[in-house]
């Protein structure tokens, strides 16, 4: 494509300097950039790309995007635009060939649940026949084939050129996780939604969002950009949705548990296990056996049943996708070794999906039930306390612990998550008047969960919460390899094969 062709995607932008000849690729970071590259300058949150403009003309940029004029060689083209940001959208999008126009782009945004609800639309649109990729937190999943991503939802020209891929790969629909980040910052601007889904909305992101009016504010957005010819699929539920609904200029159908959603739950059986419920939708109703637990569950399972019925699959067909569906990794994924106790881990890094697991697990729990948890460094600090108190409240015992500390000291972000387990212990507020939980502190991640499978009893349930299916560790700017799931085998392993687990 034409730089000049791209720079009509801009119609209020300024150029200066030749703005001629073909356009290799889009690039917003400098050292990703190779010959005949047009580059675009966005700010992050640590660095600008305007000041990185010398190092992408010197890895072969043709042109640069930016907000203001810059002082560049005079061969170099320079287009100036009010926000780079909405630019890269546009021009990434543009770049690609619109992809989302070339297939059913469904984007999935709320708290908690995008990834398990993208996962269980996926299983049921491809059991109607329809091939369907998945981007999201757990990475690109084209076929069988999973690859990873940095975030949950990709900057523009990654997105778009992913988008490109399914659709030359065949795809029928892409089920997307949209973050409220990647609205904010514009990176799904240049996507035509077929639908949008909104799970729930709870506290998280708040270092980001400031209120939570800005963070539901931001999860609004994608329903204002839904085409009017698609469909929203709503939360009945959640307290926010009327705010959503309002947004939409598609079509709304509602799901949840009260009566008036257009699909509902009837006759809920939980267990640690799974659920079962009766689904009830316009079309008429099923029994639908999810290998899933907790109510929480039961609610993707009906967003899921809502946009795949709105896509033409039929109910018994949605049912037997849902009940084949072996679950998503790092989502309530247990961890049997053949010990006389559950192992349960679980991505929970939000008050209100560790209180969540915690429920479910206390309901099948006959023994103790012991937590392992921590926070994330470098995001919302007012939930550290929030978690902390959740946990003093609702576990036997809770081990409190590093989570990815990033930059932050693992001790600090201890210290604010104690400060709820002590209000707990005073009789704070929340469901007891005051703690029943022993707590424990071991900022080692590794020994902390050692040491927490070692003390299990026969019919305890240890919940190892807040990084799920991540297979890392981040300390001071580095990844290393972590993963909750291998280190609860080994010691589990250790413990079966080696030694006699504790019983008392």
């Amino acid at each position: 494509m034409t730089l000049q062709a791209l720079v009509r995607e801009l119609p209020s932008s300024q150029v200066r300097g030749p703005v001629g000849g073909p356009v290799s690729d889009i690039a917003y970071h400098s050292q990703s950039v190779r010959p005949g590259a047009l580059f675009v300058a966005i700010r992050g949150a640590h660095h600008d790309g305007h000041t990185f403009v010398p190092e992408a003309l010197q890895q072969g940029a043709i042109a640069v995007v930016v907000e203001h004029l810059i002082d560049v060689p005079r061969e170099v083209g320079q287009v100036v635009v009010a926000d780079t940001r909405v630019a890269l959208a546009a021009l990434s999008a543009a770049f690609f060939g619109h992809p989302s126009r070339d297939v059913k782009l469904i984007g999935i945004t709320g708290t908690k649940g995008k990834g398990t609800t993208a996962y269980l639309l996926e299983a049921a649109l491809s059991g109607g026949g329809q091939r369907t990729g998945v981007i999201g937190t757990l990475g690109v999943k084209l076929g069988a084939h999973v690859a990873p991503l940095e975030r949950t939802t990709p900057e523009a020209p990654d997105l778009q050129r992913t988008l490109r891929q399914m659709a030359d790969a065949g795809m029928h629909v892409v089920v997307m996780e949209v973050a409220s980040h990647a609205l904010v910052l514009h990176r799904v601007a240049g996507c035509h939604f077929h639908g949008a889904v909104f799970t729930n909305l709870t506290q998280d992101h708040l270092d980001f969002h400031k209120t939570l009016d800005a963070y539901r504010a931001a999860k609004r957005t994608l329903f204002e950009i839904v085409a009017p010819d698609g469909v929203s699929i709503i939360n009945a539920d959640d307290p926010s949705a009327r705010v959503m609904a309002e947004a939409s200029r598609a079509p709304v159908i509602t799901y949840g548990f009260g009566a008036r959603a257009d699909v509902r739950a009837s006759d809920v059986q939980l267990r640690l296990d799974g659920a079962d419920f009766t689904a009830v939708t316009p079309q008429g109703k099923t029994e639908v056996h999810l290998r899933l637990p907790g109510r929480f569950n039961v609610s993707n399972a009906l967003a899921a049943i809502a946009a795949a019925q709105h896509e033409g699959v039929a109910l018994d067909v949605i049912a037997q996708a849902l009940g084949e569906f072996p679950g998503v990794p790092g989502r309530f994924e247990a961890v049997r070794e053949g010990q006389p106790f559950g192992v349960i881990v679980d991505y929970a890094h939000t008050p209100d999906s560790l209180e969540n697991v915690l429920r479910v697990a206390r309901d099948f729990t006959r023994g103790r039930l012991l937590v392992v948890f921590g926070c994330g460094g470098d995001r919302d600090r007012t939930k550290r306390p929030v978690m902390g108190r959740i946990a003093a409240q609702l576990a036997d015992i809770a081990v409190v612990t590093s989570d990815n500390p990033r930059s932050e000291e693992p001790t600090a972000i201890i210290e604010e998550i104690l400060r709820g387990t002590a209000d707990a212990a005073a009789g704070g507020s929340g469901a007891r008047p005051a703690s029943r939980a022993r707590i424990e502190v071991e900022p080692d991640r590794r020994r902390a969960i050692t040491r927490t499978l070692e003390s299990a009893r026969p019919g305890d349930v240890v919940i190892i919460a807040g990084k799920g299916h991540e297979p890392y560790q981040e300390i001071k700017g580095v990844k290393y390899s972590f993963d909750d799931r291998v280190v609860a085998r080994e010691v589990l392993q250790s413990l079966v094969g080696g030694r006699p687990v504790r019983k008392e």
